[in-house]
């Protein structure tokens, strides 16, 4: 039987986000803002979660905490690299830092997919069984029902993953994306992909499925429960509890959705479509979560009055 040789590649190029050569430094400065801002955005919900008395121990602001530690990964896993893909000459991706980026990104992708979910059921439970929400969902399960979306995003993160470099890369090594995912990675492997593509479909498509069918359930429920209040105070205090989370599920999953479970994917769109749950989501979720939560507003305005007082004493 001949042995077959191959060359295997030490690193990757991504070409990046097409653009005319004329809007480098606008992009560059864009992108550099959004990245700035989605760090400070969700640093800033995440101190005031954990340091607010009347917000740390809620089930909600667990879910709200975990959401802007993923947001600030995920920003960081794409962005930076995206932005270099904006200044002269040629940056290549270590092979490591290829299989690192691929990693991360699912694994924190699928872990949002999972938390959403979980937020989905917290409020139904909230809306559909408020007399019972406080024993259903304690703090302590919804810590456990984050551990869990963790634990099950970093194995389906792994599982892409090893799947992925298993094959051998030989040449051509550029990356025709601007970050390293499954479908243009595995154009460059110099053997079968059939398997590879088809188990993706399927495991990406049975985790955004199963999830958004989950949520979709869950708000049938809630939507049924809210029309049965009496009060139109009542019933826009319900909706707007919810309105935060439904924007942001319907800004994931739709783009996620035109990008992997679609044949021949990665075009010029799905590269613009890509940029959503990478960058422009962890941007806005701390920005939606602000304005149309009042809960949140009032603890920013306690924190930023206690550091008032202090700084006064």
């Amino acid at each position: 039987m001949e042995r077959v040789n191959y060359t295997v590649l030490t690193e990757f190029i991504l070409t990046g986000v097409p653009h005319p050569p004329g809007l480098r430094t606008f992009l560059f400065v864009f992108f550099l803002l959004i990245y700035i801002l989605t760090q400070l955005g969700n640093m800033i919900i995440l101190i005031t979660v954990c340091t607010d008395t009347q917000l740390h121990a809620r089930p909600m602001y667990i879910f709200l905490g975990a959401l802007s530690v993923i947001d600030m990964g995920i920003s960081t896993i794409i962005v930076p690299r995206l932005m270099m893909n904006f200044t002269p000459g040629i940056k290549p991706i270590p092979f490591g830092g290829c299989v690192a980026q691929l990693y991360f990104y699912h694994f924190l992708g699928s872990t949002v997919c999972y938390l959403y979910t979980t937020m989905a059921y917290d409020r139904y439970l909230a809306i559909c069984q408020p007399l019972r929400y406080p024993v259903l969902m304690s703090a302590k399960l919804s810590t456990l029902l984050v551990a869990g979306a963790w634990v099950a995003g970093l194995i389906h993160g792994a599982i892409q993953a090893i799947l992925t470099f298993r094959l051998p890369y030989c040449g051509p090594n550029q990356v025709d994306y601007f970050f390293c995912d499954i479908p243009a990675v595995l154009k460059l492997a110099c053997a079968d992909t059939t398997v590879n593509e088809l188990f993706t479909f399927v495991d990406i498509g049975v985790v955004v499925a199963s999830c958004f069918s989950l949520i979709l359930l869950s708000y049938i429920y809630i939507i049924r429960a809210i029309l049965r209040i009496r009060t139109a105070d009542g019933r826009r205090r319900a909706f707007s509890t919810c309105g935060a989370h439904v924007t942001m599920v319907t800004v994931y999953y739709v783009p996620c959705a035109f990008t992997y479970l679609r044949p021949d994917s990665h075009g010029i769109l799905d590269g613009a479509a890509a940029l959503f749950p990478t960058a422009i989501t962890p941007f806005l979720n701390p920005l939606i979560y602000t304005l149309r939560n009042q809960e949140v507003k009032m603890a920013l305005r306690r924190m930023v009055g206690s550091q008032s007082t202090k700084s006064e004493v």
